[in-house]
């Protein structure tokens, strides 16, 4: 069975393992005419085979390198070394070969996010009684928002949905890099692509099979093998002047030696396996790296580009900070009490998507106040919401929705990177909930570690306050902050921001267009927008800054890979040609030991799959952590 798959794989290769190995037989034979037609024939086959190739990427713009690897059969041909020939079309068979098993080995660690993705759901179709529900097995796309799920043990959760049953746990390692499984109670989401512990779970869908997390990365995942990486032309910049220099040292040989052997014997020692097939390797060795580092990037040119990025530019909320305010104070007014002000306003954020709503119910439940139910709700987005809680009429919001209702409402004094929600009670002006959105600790980590690896330029494009923006920039050690800014703005911005390349990093929807129009667009994919996501060139899985400067690291240090690679092929066969100038490699030793170069240089491309990341130092933060009907899920406290 591997011998069929081997044929079926590598064609050439065993086509030419035959031919030789009949030749040979031939030889010993004493049928030496017979043995010189077969190799004749066979390789003129894959000479014309090789040149049809050829010209079909002239066409395509592409001037490469297998004018060498012609040159050379026929040469070996026209002075009758026949065996040479055949050893040079195994070898260039032989060495695409090693190129397919190195690249599968260096894009193992993307194959395997692939692998792992869920095809199947088991869908609960009268789940009005979760535990005696009725089963049906679907495909993970006709899953529907609000559909009751089973996840039996081991299974990867085909879609992003929230916890029904009362505890569990989930192996998050593929999408966070937690090594130890994270525990979830009820009502937690759990993302798609995390791994169920021992003890089967209900999980209501929150989105789509399209639009949850691990299908996004798996679409992330096909676009990076599909792409075309720049080693391409990255061995191409060398193939113009390595074939002149190859022809050069050739023709000398055969002038001064006056045999035409020579020049045969100089050419089988310029076959261009190095620049062809080890760069690729390094480059698709740095993006198996990357991905395995939680940094899924669009392909070896965005490899490239970061490897030499020259500026930096970052959003602010979400990217240099959490994204999740926390409550920093409480002021209430008189007649109010810390607590009771805490739990009226959290009671109402229940029933309110804003971003701070989020952090005023997170106080409440860690401080145990109880939230209460509401008899009404309504929220008017952006401004704030009203809540009748206990027959108490709670409004909580901006201070002008909140003064509207209380004429006494009094604006509160903030610190630089504060925010605050107004509450009132009853029409009477109630206090204020203070909250600040942290610094993420390993922001200022990344962006000295940036500065110190070539990075000349780092600046804020932010839609924030300026005061705000200042308190964070200076927090982590940005001198150039831009603030107020439009999507638009950002853009033109990002494309006057010299030196380049310009790194953009970035998580919203608002950053979409700034991170398409970025020399390299980098999305916080963690918890950052699908949309940030499908704009960007790479996307940082974990809820981390640090796969920025590892991103980076792991770009440059491929790129440094790729390039030696490169001159230690192109300097190992420039020495063997000079030396076969003199005679003393015959053709047949020649293209032996240009095999051997080929393997030298891709066992150290293969460099490119090892390595450390950016070295931070000790920072907090290297890890983040059938026919069914589609009705809409009820939405939590509603």
């Amino acid at each position: 069975m591997r011998l069929v798959r081997a044929v079926r794989r590598y064609p050439i290769v065993v086509a030419a393992v035959v031919v030789l190995a009949v030749v040979l037989a031939l030889v010993a034979a004493g049928r030496t005419d017979a043995a010189r037609w077969t190799a004749i024939v066979f390789v003129s086959v894959v000479v014309v085979w090789t040149l049809i190739g050829m010209i079909r990427d002239v066409l395509r713009g592409h001037v490469g390198l297998d004018v060498l690897a012609v040159v050379a059969m026929v040469a070996t041909l026209a002075v009758d070394e026949y065996i040479a020939s055949l050893v040079i079309v195994l070898m260039l068979s032989g060495g695409e070969a090693l190129e397919d098993v190195a690249s599968r080995r260096a894009t193992r660690e993307l194959t395997a996010l692939l692998e792992r993705s869920p095809q199947r759901a088991h869908v609960l179709v009268h789940p009005a009684d979760h535990a005696s529900g009725e089963l049906q097995d679907v495909d993970v796309e006709d899953v529907c928002v609000g559909d009751v799920l089973l996840v039996r043990p081991a299974e990867v959760v085909p879609v992003d949905g929230v916890l029904l049953s009362d505890d569990a746990s989930f192996d998050l390692s593929s999408l966070t890099g937690e090594s130890m499984p994270v525990a979830r109670g009820a009502g937690a989401e759990v993302p798609s692509g995390a791994v169920n512990g021992p003890v089967a779970v209900r999980l209501r869908a929150v989105r789509r099979s399209a639009d949850s997390q691990y299908q996004q990365v798996i679409a992330l995942v096909r676009s990076a093998q599909e792409s075309r990486a720049p080693v391409v032309r990255l061995a191409d910049r060398f193939a113009v002047p390595f074939t002149a220099v190859s022809l050069v040292i050739a023709a000398a040989a055969w002038a001064i030696s006056g045999e035409a052997v020579r020049f045969a014997e100089v050419l089988v020692l310029a076959t261009p396996c190095p620049l062809l097939i080890a760069a690729p390797v390094a480059y698709l060795g740095g993006l198996s790296r990357a991905a395995k580092a939680g940094v899924i990037v669009k392909g070896g040119a965005v490899l490239e580009q970061l490897a030499r990025v020259r500026s930096a530019a970052f959003d602010k909320t979400g990217t240099l900070t959490r994204g999740h305010p926390r409550l920093v104070a409480v002021r209430p007014q008189p007649g109010f009490d810390e607590d009771g002000l805490l739990a009226l306003a959290a009671s109402a954020e229940d029933y309110s998507a804003h971003v701070l709503a989020d952090g005023i119910r997170a106080a409440a439940l860690s401080r145990g106040v109880p939230l209460r139910p509401a008899t009404h709700a309504d929220e008017v987005a952006t401004n704030g919401v009203t809540a009748v809680i206990d027959g108490r009429t709670v409004v909580v919001g901006k201070p002008a929705y909140v003064a509207a209702i209380a004429p006494d409402t009094q604006r509160a004094v903030l610190e630089p990177g504060h925010a605050a929600a107004y509450v009132a009670v009853d029409g009477r002006f109630a206090g204020v909930l203070v909250l600040a959105d942290q610094v993420r600790p390993e922001a200022a980590a990344v962006v000295g570690w940036l500065r110190r690896h070539g990075v000349a330029r780092t600046a804020m494009l932010t839609g924030d306050v300026h005061g705000t923006a200042a308190s964070i920039a200076s927090q982590v050690g940005i001198d150039e902050v831009h603030a107020e800014l439009t999507p638009a703005q950002k853009v033109a911005l990002a494309a006057g921001i010299r030196p380049r390349p310009v790194l953009m990093v970035g998580d919203g929807v608002n950053d979409a267009p700034v991170l398409a129009a970025a020399d390299v667009g980098m999305a916080m994919g963690a918890r950052g927008s699908t949309a940030a996501g499908q704009a960007a060139d790479a996307v940082v899985l974990r809820d981390t800054l640090t796969g920025v400067a590892d991103a980076v690291a792991i770009g440059q240090a491929t790129l440094r890979v790729a390039l030696t690679a490169i001159g230690i092929g192109i300097a190992l066969s420039i020495g063997l040609m000079l030396v076969a100038t003199t005679g003393v490699i015959p053709a047949v030793a020649g293209a032996l030991v240009q095999e051997g170069v080929d393997l030298t240089t891709i066992l150290y491309a293969l460099r490119a799959l090892r390595g450390r990341t950016a070295d931070l130092g000790a920072v907090d933060g290297r890890a983040g952590e059938g026919t069914l009907s589609c009705e809409p899920a009820p939405r939590h406290g509603a």
